[in-house]
């Protein structure tokens, strides 16, 4: 039988702090935000009609998907 005691302290998961996550969320969000704005604008040219997302709604899907990725072990 397995002895999981042995290392204790190996899988505990520490928290990080919520400041430090917004701040990385906001500067992902703030740099997505403009190209994102030239492509939705180039698209809407191109097919003339208007996208399912905005470029607000899509930077902040990237910033959502991203960001976390930076905090991942």
């Amino acid at each position: 039988m397995s002895d999981y005691t042995a290392n204790g302290d190996l899988h505990q998961v520490k928290r990080l702090n919520k400041t430090e996550f917004f701040i990385y969320f906001a500067l992902i969000f703030s740099l997505a935000v403009l190209p994102h704005v030239v492509g939705w604008l180039l698209q809407t040219l191109r097919h003339a009609k208007l996208p399912r997302l905005g470029p607000v709604a899509r930077a902040l899907k990237d910033a959502q998907a991203v960001t976390p990725m930076i905090f991942r072990g």
